[in-house]
């Protein structure tokens, strides 16, 4: 892989007429040694976020020993490449050929759930030969709770309701060498608050239930920075998140987990494409809906941009882009703040899609093609580099 000190330098040794993926390696390590340090549990890389092979062995490197892995090919790519590492199937709905796989050729003893068929489908492909069931399975039974603090709600897929829950850690308990509770708070969460209405949930549901509980896990929904989306310190959600937790009625020894996804990777990647055509205050670049701006075309997701010629000496404007594809919804309106004179030629730098872009791109209509280079410069945002610190007076939870 090319190594260069930034886009710009990018763009004028190669010219590209193809997107490229500017990865900062750096960028995902700092996130990783933020996690592990600072969060006061254990923290699973959600996988989905950006399964790229080359991204989870610098979190592996920098200290992230376990993992989320939502489908079997996850399992088998992360399994790969950290023969080591813990990988825990947190998607509640699975196949029983994939739980099968997973449990006895890949060593995975973490399931999540949330209903009663899933359990039952658990425990029926785990059984030996003999037909004997599992006594070493660890199992989450996932809580449905409230997305109105995140940009993207997951709360309607997943998750058993409050009144279903008691009586789904019984009969779990009854399987369960190790029994957890777990939760997803939304993408995007942009309130540590999120997570102390989702943990007084599991208190009414751990409290009903009267069982054992072994490991409380708060999910995901750990936010980046993004244009309009400035979230408090990190800091803020783990003490917060730490509060409540030792405020739960578990065993004395149960762990705390996370599954930071976005927090992790969005750092690690930007973007290079090029401006193919202009018409007034739209640009017609070479990537788009259907490759690494996804979110920017089908959420409204806003991402930072950057001109990457010296020339452009014109304030900025707003644009919004079109995509290669022939598809009209290949649009992303933004609104992106670029120089008012850029033109045809002219190169974009758009920045934070180390999380679900380079992940989602598609070969519709022919255009998947993206070179990937390291850059070693600083991502256009940062949660890590110690440019977002406040004074502990204004902080959300108090550092006293």
């Amino acid at each position: 892989m090319q190594h260069f000190p930034d886009a710009r330098s990018v763009v004028r040794a190669l010219a590209p007429d193809e997107p490229i993926i500017l990865n900062r390696p750096h960028a995902a390590a700092r996130a990783a040694r933020f996690f592990v340090e600072k969060f006061p549990g254990k923290s699973l890389y959600a996988v989905k976020a950006n399964p790229s092979p080359d991204l989870v062995q610098i979190l592996w490197d920098n200290g992230v020993t376990h993992y989320d892995v939502a489908s079997i090919a996850e399992v088998r790519m992360v399994r790969s490449v950290l023969p080591e590492a813990t990988l825990c199937f947190m998607h509640p709905v699975k196949s029983p050929g994939a739980i099968r796989e997973a449990y006895f050729k890949h060593g995975v003893k973490t399931f999540s759930l949330d209903s009663s068929e899933e359990l039952a489908k658990i425990v029926d492909a785990t059984r030996a030969d003999d037909g004997s069931e599992a006594t070493d399975l660890r199992l989450c039974v996932r809580l449905r709770v409230s997305s109105e603090h995140a940009a993207l709600s997951l709360a309607s897929k997943f998750g058993c309701d409050l009144t279903e829950g008691p009586a789904l850690l019984q009969e779990s308990r009854q399987y369960a060498d190790w029994l957890g509770v777990c939760f997803h708070v939304g993408s995007q969460a942009m309130s540590p608050f999120a997570y102390v209405q989702a943990l007084d949930r599991t208190r009414a549901a751990i409290a009903e239930a009267s069982v054992v509980i072994d490991m409380i896990d708060v999910g995901g929904g750990f936010p980046s920075v993004y244009p309009g989306m400035e979230p408090p310190p990190l800091e803020d959600y783990f003490k917060i998140i730490h509060q409540h937790f030792y405020a739960l009625p578990i065993a004395y020894n149960a762990e705390l987990w996370c599954e930071p996804g976005r927090a992790l990777c969005a750092e690690y990647s930007s973007l290079v494409v090029k401006v193919e055509k202009r018409r007034g205050e739209e640009l017609y670049i070479n990537d788009g809906a259907y490759g690494a701006l996804f979110d920017a075309a089908h959420v409204d997701w806003k991402f930072p941009v950057r001109a990457l010629e010296d020339d452009l000496i014109k304030p900025a404007m707003d644009f919004a882009f079109y995509g290669p594809t022939c598809d009209d919804a290949d649009y992303m309106p933004g609104p992106f703040a670029l120089p008012e004179d850029i033109q045809a030629g002219d190169y974009v730098e758009i920045g934070m899609l180390g999380a679900y872009g380079a992940a989602m791109k598609t070969d519709f209509n022919g255009f998947g093609a993206a070179e990937r280079i390291i850059v070693t410069d600083e991502p256009m945002a940062s949660l890590y580099d110690g440019s977002r610190a406040r004074p502990a007076a204004d902080n959300v939870v108090s550092l006293r």
